[in-house]
């Protein structure tokens, strides 16, 4: 949580509990602890206090820390459900662990990062409990991040391109029956929503580093040669159905890019050719309008199934 998130000032209106019990100088009770109100007045800042309004229409006067937001106050203990989730490694619960990035694409260099995707499945009755579960494990330090099954679908089913490669990986490093099934199937998420989604991403992309450009005479080179290789990727797929992960054809000329040995007008120049050639590809793709949301829907309920 940032520092400005935590200093949000709470608008009027808001609905609130009483931490803490307020009594008048006389010693008479003024508001019990755990009373619901509302935010009659907010401060400037949260170095002052909050006007409460209570329903018999006193109002107290009590600082942040001295209550809390009704809906927040009557949602699942955040604390509990850390603690549930503390009894289990969830990592064990990795069904498929590959490289992506430069290793998998044929682009490292001396000093390239290992980084890891996968997807995990819990135990089922993790995923049935009160708490739930997380929606993605990552770790920053080992450069890995996994994301629960449905999550994972939800993602592959919109286009989502580094979900996609996950797939289509070279280098696996875990795959557990469940995961061999999903491998299996994996052309259902391939559709004509990659057109839309690689492009639109490019597109937007694209623009804010002409406005870096312009602003600060600088670019991220990385970046603009992965958005390069991510339109040669959906070309392909349009072409020929499957996500190309491995491109060390273009290893030389994507590598140029980064380390800023290509001028920005030919890296732009060629931005616009594949454009042209993704649109051509769209055109006469055979991939379906949409992908098989049934399939899909199909191998997550037994998937679930096979945990229980």
């Amino acid at each position: 949580m940032t520092a400005a998130t935590y200093n949000l000032i709470l608008p009027v209106g808001t609905q609130v509990v009483t931490r803490v019990e307020q009594r008048n100088a006389q010693g008479e009770l003024l508001c019990l602890k755990g009373a619901v109100g509302a935010i009659a007045h907010a401060p400037t800042d949260n170095s002052h206090t909050y006007e409460i309004k209570l329903p018999n229409g006193v109002a107290v006067r009590l600082r942040r820390h001295e209550f809390s937001i009704r809906k927040h106050f009557q949602g699942v203990d955040s604390g509990a459900a850390q603690s549930f989730l503390a009894d289990y490694n969830l990592y064990d619960s990795v069904i498929f662990r590959c490289v992506v990035g430069s290793q998998a694409y044929g682009l490292a260099t001396e000093g390239s990062d290992v980084d890891r995707r996968g997807i995990y499945l819990p135990p089922a009755d993790l995923h049935w409990s009160l708490y739930g579960v997380p929606e993605q494990l990552e770790n920053k330090d080992e450069e890995e991040c996994y994301w629960e099954l449905q999550k994972y679908l939800v993602l592959a089913l919109k286009a989502n391109p580094n979900v996609l490669e996950v797939l289509y990986s070279p280098l696996v490093e875990t795959c557990t029956p469940v995961a061999e099934k999903l491998l299996s199937i994996r052309e259902i998420f391939l559709s004509q929503l990659v057109y839309q989604t690689y492009n639109s991403y490019v597109l937007s992309q694209f623009k804010k580093m002409e406005q870096d450009l312009r602003n600060t005479g600088t670019i991220r080179w990385k970046h603009a040669m992965h958005l390069i290789r991510l339109l040669l990727s959906g070309i392909t797929v349009l072409k020929e159905g499957f996500v190309p992960v491995r491109i060390e054809q273009y290893r030389e000329r994507l590598l140029a890019i980064k380390h800023n040995e290509v001028p920005w007008e030919e890296v732009d120049a060629w931005r616009l050719s594949l454009h042209g050639d993704f649109d051509r590809a769209f055109a006469n793709t055979t991939l379906p309008e949409r992908p098989d949301y049934e399939k899909a829907n199909q191998f997550l309920i037994w998937a679930r199934r096979e945990q229980a």
